[in-house]
């Protein structure tokens, strides 16, 4: 039986960091320039973008989560000192996992959304969480 030639990650870009996110199919997301930058807002606020300095896509988690999600896996997750203050992880675009970008964007759009929106959507899609 011949072997399966394991998988090659192509690195992430924004134009597929963007699809990924509106794969999603999310209610309340918009396209946004941000500081001369493209994004995704959800609720009218920052959800979905890339770094344009350090070439990388942004996500939402607590400052507790990054440092864990760091320690855990610096070969993929990072911060810059311009991101440091906030609750945000950088991945780097050749070494994140797809499925987790999905979810992480699945659960800042839920944190993010007002309780009659998020309690729409859950009925609308048959998600209690």
């Amino acid at each position: 039986m011949p072997r399966e030639k394991p998988k090659t990650k192509t690195a992430l870009t924004w134009p597929e960091y963007r699809a990924l996110a509106l794969s999603l199919n999310l209610p309340h997301v918009t396209e946004a320039i941000s500081w001369g930058q493209p994004n995704l807002k959800a609720h009218g606020k920052m959800w979905c973008w890339w770094s344009p300095s350090e070439d990388a896509p942004v996500f939402k988690v607590s400052k507790e989560e990054r440092d864990m999600l760091i320690e855990l896996d610096p070969a993929v997750f990072f911060v810059t000192d311009h991101y440091r203050p906030h609750g945000l992880v950088l991945a780097r675009p050749d070494k994140v996992d797809r499925e987790w970008a999905k979810g992480k964007l699945l659960q800042s759009w839920r944190a993010m959304a007002p309780k009659k929106v998020l309690k729409a959507w859950e009925a609308a899609n048959g998600r209690h969480e």
